[in-house]
């Protein structure tokens, strides 16, 4: 979900849920601590040098009880780290912990914003010398006698 898309979607809410890939929301309680760019510059396992840009949204937990973030305060800090960062209109990555930091992309499902989990990916499959099989195999779940294990 691009950062224009949860603008969009803030403006038409009244609360602001967030909902982990296992059903479970956040507490209503959360802060957003930080609304960020980050760029990523890497070299890839095939020796390409790639670049990628995300907007970061970090979920904070505290014992407030008492705090909760209304959509237009939320769309506030989003403004002013647009105008600040000279942020652009990215993909959204959540950062939330539970037990270590984790990091989701982010959804909506009409009520509530969703954690979406993130896999990690082989950016040069056809540069590292994996036999297309073994490709096909880490892709789909390996059943016994299949041959990917």
């Amino acid at each position: 979900m691009k950062l224009s898309e949860v603008k969009n979607k803030l403006s038409q809410l009244e609360n602001i849920a967030f909902q982990l890939p296992n059903g479970t929301l956040v507490p209503n309680h959360f802060h957003v601590t930080e609304v960020g760019k980050i760029t990523k510059h890497f070299i890839d396992c095939g020796g390409t040098e790639r670049t990628e840009e995300v907007v970061n949204f970090q979920l904070w937990n505290a014992n407030d009880y008492d705090h909760r973030l209304h959509p237009v305060k939320l769309l506030n800090i989003i403004e002013l780290s647009e105008k600040v960062l000279n942020i652009p209109d990215a993909e959204i990555e959540v950062e939330y912990q539970a037990e270590t930091i984790g990091k989701f992309g982010l959804d909506f499902d009409g009520t509530n914003f969703l954690l979406t989990s993130k896999q990690t990916d082989c950016l040069a499959k056809d540069k590292c010398d994996i036999p297309e099989e073994k490709v096909q195999a880490t892709t789909n779940a390996c059943t016994p006698g299949g041959g990917c294990c």
